[in-house]
């Protein structure tokens, strides 16, 4: 199965910038519509980011309980928004390490989504497998991030936790909450 996220379709030649953000880019163009006329439209750029899903060698999953300023607190795998031309990978390693303190024995990457076409933004989750712990988290200083080991079960439930932000993956966690056979691919993808 091929994990690259979908085709991006590229943004037209003639698309001007019209903002440039901390995280977003905004790109507008003039385009035809099937009656000939003309319309703005318009689409948002932004560094693809990686997300890490941590497995302990007591077979528990490492979620973070993420706070920031101006939000709420947030259960979440580790992860971030990449620097301009970084490998998933790299991207994914880096923040394992930062958030957790832990490095991956095994990186697998499970899947690729981009998930919307109005926005050119492609999120790729990585299963960390064999993880050891080789430092102390080191945080930016907007993140304060308590780590919580879970079980299969206790993520299987987080999947209608409001506070739950990983929405790539929550599909997969009510399909194995339901169907036997998908639990057993998923304990397949999570733990090898």
């Amino acid at each position: 199965m091929d994990k690259r996220p979908p085709s991006r379709q590229p943004l037209p030649e003639d698309a001007k910038c019209v903002f440039s953000g901390i995280l977003f880019d905004v790109y507008q163009w003039e385009q035809e519509l099937f009656d000939g006329s003309t319309t703005t439209f318009e689409k948002l750029k932004r560094q693809d980011s990686s997300v890490v899903i941590p497995v302990l060698d007591d077979g528990t999953l490492l979620l973070a309980e993420d706070e920031q300023p101006g939000r709420l607190p947030v259960l979440t795998f580790p992860g971030g928004q990449g620097e301009k031309g970084e490998d998933p990978e790299v991207l994914a390693r880096r923040e394992l390490l930062e958030e957790t303190g832990y490095e991956a024995g095994e990186l697998v990457l499970w899947k690729a989504i981009q998930p919307s076409s109005k926005t050119e933004w492609a999120i790729y989750i990585y299963i960390a497998r064999n993880c050891k712990k080789v430092q102390e988290p080191e945080l930016d200083p907007g993140e304060r991030i308590i780590l919580k080991p879970v079980t299969l079960d206790e993520l299987i439930d987080l999947a209608e936790d409001p506070a739950f932000q990983n929405m790539e993956i929550v599909l997969d966690l009510v399909k194995a909450r339901y169907d036997e056979k998908e639990r057993k691919q998923l304990e397949k993808t999570l733990f090898g």
